[in-house]
């Protein structure tokens, strides 16, 4: 089991046991969300490595792009963005621009700033791997949660997203 659930002793304790509860409780349920999705996103990267679809932080990578404007983001707009840690976001546009599936392309006004590119051949390789991509997160996510926990965990992550 991860830490997540283990009180700690450092942590200064609540001054009621309502509060320590509700501590314990969010505690609990951080470690569970935690749990769910590192699984959720094993069997989703499977599916897709059957269904020889994309790597699954390719694809991100890719959707990002797909819905950007031009199909292009600056590198640290698509590491804000993209799921991936920077260094990782880093990481795989790299490979992507290895398979000729992205293209890295300097801002013409700040030398500084390179932008990621959606090369036709990503669109068209993200385009093949989405049956797969949607129909995994249907098959390890939505048929496994009724409507109103989807709606729930929409609204709650909503909210955490929230600043």
């Amino acid at each position: 089991m991860h830490g997540y659930s283990r009180k700690v002793d450092a942590v200064p304790a609540p001054t009621t046991k309502i509060n320590r509860a509700r501590r314990d409780e969010a505690v609990e349920t951080w470690g569970a969300l935690l749990r769910a999705q590192a699984a959720v996103v094993a069997r989703l990267e499977a599916h897709l490595a059957e269904a020889k679809g994309l790597p699954l932080s390719w694809y991100d990578v890719l959707l990002e792009l797909e819905h950007a404007p031009d199909r292009r983001l600056r590198m640290r707009e698509l590491g804000e963005r993209a799921v991936l840690s920077r260094t990782r976001v880093s990481r795989i546009v790299d490979e992507l621009v290895a398979a000729e599936l992205v293209r890295r392309e300097p801002d013409p006004t700040d030398g500084r700033v390179t932008y990621a590119v959606l090369a036709p051949a990503g669109r068209t390789r993200m385009r093949r791997a989405a049956p797969a991509y949607m129909n995994g997160i249907e098959e390890h996510f939505g048929r496994r949660l009724s409507a109103d926990e989807l709606a729930v965990i929409r609204t709650a992550s909503s909210r955490l997203i929230e600043e």
